[in-house]
């Protein structure tokens, strides 16, 4: 690995690409405050889809298209035989349509819904494909640049999802998240999710008094999940994230409702914890049956979200690329925990995936007062673009270091 990043860092085009990022930065930063500007809501990332459809095809991608989830990616060949990379950011923001999204700038730092998450990760990736095309460096291995949809929320992941399904060919899997620079993500948390409906008769809350009650049967389940165990390692959590129901304080409820997350680190706790919260579920509506010897409470059980967990060697090629990339570039590489990223569905493919950052500091995401700093946030496609590199080998150069 060493031997490889010696001969790509010492490369004039290399060093040029480089060079030229750094001085890409105001266009950078341009880009990422439209693309902020652009509403994205999860399962309504169409607009901003089509926008930065646009700018892969003006940058001269082949094949630049959308496909049928709505994910948009472009290819730069290479010259045969060598290994696919797909390199991604996602659309999609955790805001709601009607959210203010245009930037605001203080003291140095940009404000907006989304200014970060991931508007900066789409505007380093176009960054890196004019580096491409400023150097003309032919790579061994294609490189897929790619905006994609689904990943926050109840997204659960279906960009990436619908693109590894109908896409067998790809080697590796890069996704540009989050800011800092020397961040990367390459062990993947799991996470199922669960909408868990009670439904009873409901009625007058004295004229009909013993009858099962929705919200009372929703009670039982959720004071049983709240007194689970789970194992801190691998780290195993679970969450009742969202719950409603009910008519008015004088009703018996006939319908209430809860939204549960289920994550770890292991498949396999995941799918202990997820067998013993169902139990649950489905004792507390019979419970509440039993108290007033009844049948009329019944439960609905619905699958809303399912991201895979998943492990990789800290050996394996494509985290020590990012990582010889970062070093290379002056910075100190950070393994991060396992997280849920983009990168989940991958790395439970056991194809190589990791997660790095997109360069710059951020603060407050997922709220409206996020905000994104620039400081050398060039870094990040720097190192995004040395990784690629070491990874799809460069003619003449270097040989993949991805497997194909």
């Amino acid at each position: 690995m060493k031997n490889v990043y010696t001969r790509i860092i010492a490369n004039t085009a290399v060093q040029q690409g480089l060079e030229f990022i750094k001085t890409d930065q105001d266009k950078t930063i341009a880009d990422q405050k439209a693309i902020c500007g652009i509403s994205a809501p999860p399962f309504e990332e169409q607009m901003r889809a089509e926008e930065y459809l646009k700018l892969l095809k003006s940058l001269g991608l082949q094949d630049a298209r959308m496909d049928s989830e709505g994910n948009v990616f472009g290819i730069r060949p290479g010259t045969g035989n060598g290994p696919k990379i797909l390199i991604a950011a996602h659309l999609d923001t955790v805001f709601p349509a009607g959210t203010d999204t245009m930037v605001r700038e203080k003291e140095g730092k940009l404000y907006a819904p989304g200014i970060s998450d991931d508007s900066r990760g789409l505007a380093a990736i176009l960054s890196i494909i004019r580096a491409f095309n400023e150097t003309d460096i032919r790579t061994i291995g294609d490189i897929i640049f790619c905006g994609n949809v689904g990943e926050e929320g109840l997204g659960d992941l279906r960009g990436v999802k619908a693109i590894f399904r109908d896409n067998k060919d790809i080697h590796g899997f890069i996704s540009l998240d989050g800011p800092r620079a020397n961040n990367i993500t390459y062990l993947a948390t799991g996470s199922r999710r669960f909408e868990i409906t009670y439904k009873g008769p409901g009625g007058h809350s004295f004229n009909a008094f013993g009858l099962p009650s929705a919200i009372h049967a929703l009670g039982r389940a959720i004071s049983q999940i709240a007194d689970l165990e789970t194992p801190k390692n691998p780290k195993t959590t679970f969450t009742v994230g969202v719950i409603k129901g009910g008519t008015s304080v004088n009703s018996i409820a006939y319908e209430a409702s809860m939204l549960v997350d289920l994550r770890s680190n292991s498949p396999e706790e995941l799918g202990v914890l997820e067998d013993k919260v169902l139990d649950i579920v489905k004792q507390a509506a019979t419970v509440e049956n039993a108290r007033w010897v009844s049948d009329l409470m019944k439960v609905e059980i619905k699958l809303v979200g399912d991201r895979p967990a998943g492990m990789q060697e800290v050996e394996s090629s494509i985290v020590q690329a990012a990582w010889a990339a970062i070093e290379n570039t002056g910075g100190e590489p950070v393994l991060r925990e396992a997280s849920s990223t983009d990168a989940n569905l991958p790395i439970s493919l056991k194809i190589p995936a990791i997660t790095i950052g997109a360069g710059g500091d951020d603060g407050c995401g997922h709220s409206l007062d996020e905000w994104f700093d620039p400081t050398d946030a060039y870094k990040g496609p720097q190192r995004a673009f040395l990784t690629i590199l070491g990874l799809v080998g460069i003619d003449g150069v270097s040989q993949p270091l991805l497997a194909k």
